[in-house]
């Protein structure tokens, strides 16, 4: 027989965990980790969607009674227009439209028909460059919209346009 100290005796009855155990409950862990982070940040989206479509973040009224337009407000309606517009085969694109200026005061009307013509001058020019491709969608009728207006502010000056509205338009 052999002699066992106390020493050795105590190394066999202690047995170290195996390793693959706690690595796998860490993946698990993680694994859940990511799984709740991903639900807690849907959640909070479906809070925030919820919150912006519900109106609360809207201003109050009192913001939004500032931004409605004036009552005093003019209108003019401009002749109407019709003009070829650039092709690039032989078939022939019109334009049909009919634009009513947004004026800020009534006494600005006389000003307004003495600058006429270059008013319908000006869009002339710019309308006859433009093809029919252009007036696709509302982003291209929203350019139209923005050139238009800014080619009247620069002809009828002094006159301040708050705006040009489309009465009608026809592409043919």
């Amino acid at each position: 027989m052999s002699e066992v100290t106390a020493d050795e005796s105590i190394e066999e009855d202690i047995s170290v965990p195996d390793e693959e155990p706690v690595r796998s409950r860490l993946q698990l862990s993680r694994k859940t980790i990511m799984l709740i982070a991903g639900a807690a940040l849907a959640l909070l989206s479906l809070i925030g969607a919820g919150i912006y479509f519900s109106g609360l973040l809207d201003p109050p009224s009192e913001a939004v009674e500032h931004q409605k337009p004036s009552l005093d407000v003019v209108f003019y309606d401009l002749p109407e227009m019709v003009v070829n517009l650039e092709t690039s085969s032989n078939m022939r694109t019109y334009l049909k439209i009919q634009i009513s200026l947004e004026l800020d005061e009534s006494q600005d009307l006389r000003v307004l028909e003495r600058l006429l013509p270059r008013i319908v001058d000006h869009f002339q020019v710019y309308l006859r460059e433009l093809r029919a491709d252009d007036l696709h969608g509302s982003a291209g009728i929203y350019r139209l919209k923005e050139e238009l207006l800014r080619r009247v502010r620069s002809a009828a000056q002094p006159v301040k346009i708050r705006d040009v509205l489309f009465k009608e338009m026809l592409v043919q």
